[in-house]
């Protein structure tokens, strides 16, 4: 007999959080919750509950889930926000941390966070710095058990248009990836729909313990 895992999903409108949802149809073993502040369409099949509100009544929202696991798939990137370093700590940063602290406040004994490769508090560079930054802060808070994805360029359908530089790093990644051997291996791309079901695969994982996954991982994941 399986335990069912509440899982409430944050990122919901993203491009990783909507393969989440598609990837967890069909698991009896999981109920999902999404928290978002838009409504996107559900995946075929899919049986859950979506919960829109403004970002500030998050916390609620994931506490009404009752989660066992917390899923934080959010993001944006600096040309995204038009270089305003504050506005991208906003999210990647202070919105995170908030969702991390209302699931544990919550009672979820796991925490699934989707980073980025080279994430270090030490990188000079300042989008990989706050990565690092914050997954130092999650280390904090003490989950029973804390998993971090770092995925290198993520593959998929992603919303608005794709600027010139995305596109061809989308074409070319799948040859590029054969280049990249050893260590860095890390840094080859993944489908976003990969990387939701390593996701998936993860929910009500033991022992406890902080794990950080990056390429090979994720392929060891998805194949089991």
């Amino acid at each position: 007999m399986y335990e069912v895992q509440r899982v409430v999903l944050v990122g919901a409108t993203g491009m990783v959080g909507q393969q989440v949802m598609a990837a967890a149809v069909g698991r009896e073993d999981i109920r999902l919750t999404a928290v978002a502040r838009r409504e996107v369409p559900l995946p075929p099949g899919a049986r859950m509950e979506m919960l829109l509100s403004d970002t500030s009544h998050w916390p609620y929202a994931i506490a009404v889930g009752r989660p066992t696991t917390v899923v934080i798939a959010l993001g944006t990137t600096i040309k995204a926000v038009g270089g305003d370093k504050a506005a991208f700590r906003a999210v990647d940063q202070e919105l995170v941390l908030m969702c991390a602290r209302a699931a544990k406040e919550a009672g979820a004994r796991q925490l699934i966070v989707v980073s980025s490769v080279g994430a270090a508090l030490s990188s000079r560079n300042f989008y990989l710095s706050v990565k690092g930054e914050v997954e130092d802060q999650l280390a904090k808070l003490r989950f029973d058990r804390l998993d971090i994805l770092r995925p290198g360029l993520l593959r998929g359908r992603r919303e608005g248009p794709l600027r010139m530089g995305e596109r061809i790093a989308m074409v070319l990644s799948p040859v590029l990836d054969l280049l990249m051997l050893g260590g860095l291996a890390r840094y080859r791309s993944a489908r976003a729909s990969d990387l939701a079901r390593v996701v998936v695969r993860l929910v009500g994982a033991r022992p406890n313990g902080r794990f950080v996954h990056h390429h090979d991982e994720f392929r060891r994941l998805f194949r089991r």
